[in-house]
């Protein structure tokens, strides 16, 4: 019979529905064709706005050839950094100027290539890029949040086959995170704890869900998982602010999701997919809500999601705001965890 799931965290209902019966081989992600031409290779660096930073070899030259992970503005940004904020009202309306950020994070110079397949080394360069721009990015005052976030795939979002994911930061907090924000506090005021803590400990005494765990990090299938094979990583050690991770740590967490987004591509016939990283927000923004992010050094703890986009949503999704999950988290895990790499 089918089973409604509550997750605590987003305050939302899933139905796990596992009369689909659904195993990997049933999904079948369409293959793509790769542009002919592509405007993230190395050597055309002039078809993108000029770097905002790069890894690159002190003797190479800036927007040239010889670098390994470059980061460039959005050629076609959600948002600008220009501007005041200018809030304003029209009767129940509100508006302001869309002022924030949007870069690109170009992964690899190689488009045939993964960050999931590229050296540890590489990875850990990655993951230094995403940790200096979340700093930089978080002095400017305007902004309350940023997202670090990858779409791979056309049916995931992304408009390029090149190894890359995107960066953009806002001047309000998302709503999905304002939700989590709001959950942990909660939870936080009633019992003094991490309610992620809470949740990893519970996770880690049941085992079912659990695809990777290191002495740094876990990754599991979540009690009430939105889609099939959703994962959860999050650093054992309380820690609400990836700006803080250490090199070491990241070093670990950049493993940890290599490791895992290699279990997904073996299992699931290498399918699009979409992750972010909710990381905390910044409590030095102008305006900021003192009822969230008081208490976010105890509250708050930092998370990546990954969602294999296997099926699309539907009327009964957009109707109630349900999400329906055809193979239940627990067998999700399993089919993860014995894949060999």
């Amino acid at each position: 019979m089918p089973e409604m799931r509550h997750d605590p965290v987003q305050r939302r209902w899933v139905v796990i529905s596992p009369e689909r019966g659904l195993r990997p081989t049933d999904y079948k992600p369409c293959r793509e064709e790769k542009e002919e031409y592509d405007p993230f290779a190395e050597g055309n660096e002039s078809d993108t706005p000029p770097e905002i930073t790069a890894v690159r070899p002190a003797s190479s030259k800036k927007n040239g050839p010889g670098w390994t992970v470059r980061v460039v503005p959005n050629k076609y940004p959600a948002f600008r950094v220009e501007g005041d904020l200018d809030r304003r009202a029209d009767g129940l309306y509100d508006a302001m100027n869309g002022v924030g950020a949007h870069e690109t994070v170009i992964e690899a110079t190689d488009r045939d290539t993964d960050i999931a397949l590229v050296t540890p080394e590489h990875a850990f360069q990655i993951g230094r890029v995403y940790r200096e721009r979340l700093v930089d990015l978080m002095k400017d005052k305007r902004l309350r949040y940023v997202l670090i976030f990858r779409n791979r795939g056309r049916l995931a979002g992304a408009s390029l086959s090149h190894p890359h994911s995107q960066i953009v930061a806002t001047s309000v907090t998302p709503l999905a995170v304002a939700i989590e924000l709001d959950s942990a506090r909660r939870h936080y005021d009633d019992k003094e704890r991490c309610l992620f803590c809470d949740l990893l400990a519970q996770e880690k005494q049941a085992r079912s869900r659990i695809v990777y765990e290191s002495d740094r990090f876990v990754a599991y299938t979540p009690y009430a998982s939105r889609v099939p094979f959703e994962i959860c990583l999050m650093p054992k050690q309380h820690q609400h602010d990836f700006r803080e991770i250490s090199d070491n740590d990241l070093r670990a967490f950049m493993t940890a999701l290599q490791n895992v987004l290699q279990r997904i591509k073996v299992a699931l016939d290498d399918p699009p997919y979409n992750f972010f990283l909710h990381s905390s927000p910044n409590s030095e923004s102008l305006t900021p809500r003192s009822s969230h992010w008081t208490t976010l050094r105890h509250d708050w703890h930092w998370h990546l999601e990954i969602l294999p986009r296997l099926g699309n949503m539907a009327g009964f999704e957009f109707g109630t705001g349900f999400f329906i999950n055809s193979t239940p988290p627990e067998q999700a895990a399993e089919i993860l965890r014995a894949v060999s790499l």
